[in-house]
């Protein structure tokens, strides 16, 4: 994998004439089907690869499991890859700066971080740490910001769409690329947002939202499903065994099942 290639890539898909739609993967089968499907670069889902592997969201999955799945999905994918890493996996055992240099050597030419229910100055301190690694290992690192001014309702309503473009300025000082945005929805909100900050915006599946086509006329650059998808196969997954267990009839199995030879097939020998 050339991750120079990969990251110039990545870095170019965001300035196409529509946003940069990102289906976003949780293992290495999903990652490997959505790429199979035309997608330009894979991007993960912490929520997802958390729940894959038994854990809940939230900077609870453990460091190690996490690097071994992203290996996993690098392994078998050729587009850029971009990892949601949450709030960096800091520990008094793991500095962020060999955090973002191992999510590095595992492939990742893109992070997503996040401010979450911290103050932006954290993330800055954060985003530069990381900057550092990336120049120091070569690596043109796509640094994707996230604030959840939105999410969490940090500020009242009338005030949200100022304190997206306070820290996004603070965000893009330290050395961000994108800015993502996650929960808004209103289109005035997301125009001003757009036109008044450097920093490339992002936004996410959320009910509400206009279609990807629409949000470019906003200057949205990149459109992420986040933990939709995995969410629905919860749901999905429920009732075919809750049927099952009920009655034991096998015909329900078979109605949207792919074949086994062509899941096999996929997959690299």
């Amino acid at each position: 994998m050339d991750l120079n290639n990969n990251a110039t890539v990545f870095a170019h898909l965001h300035r196409q004439p529509h946003p940069l739609r990102l289906p976003n993967a949780w293992d290495a089968g999903s990652a490997l089907l959505i790429e199979s499907l035309g997608a330009a670069a894979i991007a993960t889902t912490s929520a997802g690869v958390a729940w894959s592997l038994g854990y809940r969201d939230g900077d609870k999955l453990p460091l190690e499991l996490h690097l071994a799945s992203i290996a996993s999905i690098a392994r078998v994918i050729n587009v850029p890859l971009s990892v949601d890493i949450e709030g960096g996996y800091a520990t008094a055992q793991h500095s962020l700066e060999r955090v973002v240099a191992r999510f590095i050597d595992v492939g990742a030419v893109g992070i997503n971080i996040q401010d979450g229910a911290d103050q932006p100055q954290t993330l800055c301190g954060k985003i530069g740490l990381a900057r550092k690694v990336a120049e120091r290992m070569g690596v043109k690192l796509y640094i994707n910001a996230r604030t959840d001014v939105y999410a969490r309702n940090v500020v009242p309503a009338a005030m949200q769409v100022d304190e997206t473009l306070a820290r996004a300025k603070l965000y893009r000082d330290a050395g961000a690329d994108g800015l993502f945005v996650l929960g808004v929805t209103d289109p005035q909100a997301i125009r001003e947002i757009s036109d008044n900050t450097e920093l490339l915006l992002n936004v996410i599946a959320w009910p509400g939202l206009l279609p990807a086509d629409q949000l470019a006329a906003l200057g949205v650059r990149r459109v992420s499903v986040g933990s939709w998808i995995p969410q629905t196969l919860w749901s999905h997954t429920a009732k075919l065994t809750t049927d099952f267990l009920t009655d034991g009839g096998s015909e329900p199995l078979f109605s949207d099942a792919a074949p086994y030879a062509h899941i096999n097939g996929c997959f690299p020998d």
